[in-house]
Parts: structure tokens; sequence; C-alpha cells
């Protein structure tokens, strides 16, 4: 199966959550805090962000997800769709988070432990409710396996395999995240993406290595990507924003991340540039970039 490019994109910046702050790592390991989350999410709605993915990432250690509040208070400013994923486990694990102002969730241990709570899921909440968040890396042989819990635990699961299983029990999307990629700012995972976005039909959004605009196209018309997801390029670009501002901005670890430790490969960009970008390329966008 090869798919069309597809219109619009949309373009999601991804806040990973740890109690109530936004941290960043690199293979989903070695944590920074960044700052509030609700701010972040508050300056990418401003922006033109199509979407926004909240990701509660030590859920798993807790057996719940956390997000509670954060949701409440971000659903009440923004007003473009938002994901939540992390320890939902249960139906009532996504009627709450859904009553709290989400318009998705984002699952991945859950369905792994049994595949048929997609299917009771979407029963209940709609399929387009419903994205199965797929965490992978290339072993040895080619083969991509999907792991859970932050990308820490192996399921011996094919990646491919399960993005078509998941598929034909409803999902609604497929969110793929390289573990490989994920805060390397080295490009995507194009042959994940693609191998995935290839056998199903239902949107898949890349995840993981988002370091320059080139990398944002390629994922697009090579990977086959209906949405791309990234997270430092933008923090970069509201951190920079702010400091110009303030002189005293000091939320989170500010000089880490100013310094690049780990992260000499990413560029520093904002969503008009993404978007003003992919459209030299004819690739449109879901929501125009907002007046300054």
């Amino acid at each position: 199966m090869t798919k069309r490019l597809p219109h619009p994109i949309r373009v999601i910046p991804r806040l990973d959550i740890k109690g109530p702050n936004l941290v960043k790592g690199v293979h989903l390991e070695g944590l920074r805090v960044l700052g509030k989350p609700e701010n972040f999410a508050r300056y990418y709605y401003e922006q033109g962000a199509d979407e926004l993915i909240y990701m509660d990432i030590v859920a798993s250690l807790y057996g719940r997800n956390n997000l509670l509040h954060i949701v409440e208070k971000t659903s009440r400013e923004i007003f473009i769709p938002l994901t939540v994923g992390g320890g939902l486990r249960t139906i009532e694990d996504i009627r709450g988070i859904l009553c709290a102002g989400a318009d998705k969730v984002a699952l991945n241990t859950a369905v792994i432990a049994r595949p048929e709570f997609i299917r009771e899921a979407v029963t209940c909440f709609g399929s387009s409710t419903i994205v199965v968040s797929i965490e992978a890396t290339k072993h040895a042989g080619e083969k991509y396996e999907c792991y859970t819990d932050n990308g820490r635990v192996p399921t011996g699961f094919d990646a491919m395999e399960w993005a078509q299983r998941a598929a034909e029990f409803g999902a609604g999307e497929i969110l793929v995240t390289s573990i490989d990629k994920e805060g390397t700012g080295k490009g995507y995972d194009i042959e994940l993406t693609r191998q995935i976005a290839d056998r199903v039909s239902i949107p898949v959004i890349a995840c993981g290595g988002a370091g320059r605009l080139e990398h944002i196209r390629d994922v697009i018309v090579d990977g086959h990507a209906d949405a791309v997801v990234m997270a430092s390029v933008l923090h970069y670009g509201y951190i920079r924003d702010q400091t110009s501002e303030r002189k005293d901005f000091t939320e989170g670890n500010v000089n880490f991340l100013m310094s690049k430790q780990g992260y000499s490969k990413v560029q520093e960009v904002a969503l008009d540039e993404i978007k003003t970008y992919l459209a030299n390329f004819d690739i449109e966008t879901r929501r125009k970039v907002h007046a300054s």
C-alpha cells in the first residue's frame, strides 16, 4: 500500500511531563526539567500548533496518569486537539482524562498487554479518540521491536505487525516514536515510519529525532507521515524568545538546554518557520500561522 501525501499535514508539539514539570531527555532517558508545561502549551497554541501531545512519562511507575490537573488547566486556555498518554489502563482512566479536557488518548502498555482493549475503547469513545502509541527500536536483522514504559521494557512485538493489528482493532491513529532517534536531533527514522504508514490505512504520526527543518519535510515526503511531532527544536525556540524578552528567565535547566549538551544536532526553529518551510514544498498544514 502506497499512501499519497495527505493534506493537510499536522504539526504537533510534544510535551513530556514528569510531576508538574515539562522535561526532555535523549532516547527517553536523562530527563531535564525545562519549565511549566502550561506555559509552553499556551505559547505553541498562539504560534499556530495544529494539535498538542501531553505524555506522562513516569505514569507506568505509579500505575496511573497524573495529568488531570494540567489537562484541565490547559484545555481552558487552548482550543486545538489535545492528546494525552501515559498510564491509561482502563475505560475509566480514559473517561477521566477526556472529561478533564483531552480530545484523544494515546495507549501503549495497556493495549500491548491486552490488544482487545483497543476495540473496547473504540466502542466506548469512537476510533477518532483512540491513538495507539508505538515506541520502537531497531535490532539486528532489520526488525523493529515495540517497547513499553517509556521505552524501558521490551515486548517481543514486531512493530510492523503490531501496527497492523492495532489498525484492525479499530485504532484511529498510530503514534510512532523511534527510541533510537528520540531527542538526538539527527532526524526521524524514515524507514520505521514509512513501513508502518504503508501497511495501514489510518493516519501515522511520526515522533522522535527532529533536529532541522529538512528532517520534518523528509519524514512527510519519504516517510509518508500524516503528522509530525517534535519537542527539542520547539523548546529551544520558546526559551530563546522568553530570554530575549525577560532577562530574568529562570524556568528549568536553561543553561543545560542552551549549552546543547547532548543536543548539538538540534536547530532552533519556531512553528511559523516550520509551516513556511513546508509551504515552500507545497505541503499544507492545518492551522494558519498567527500574525504577530
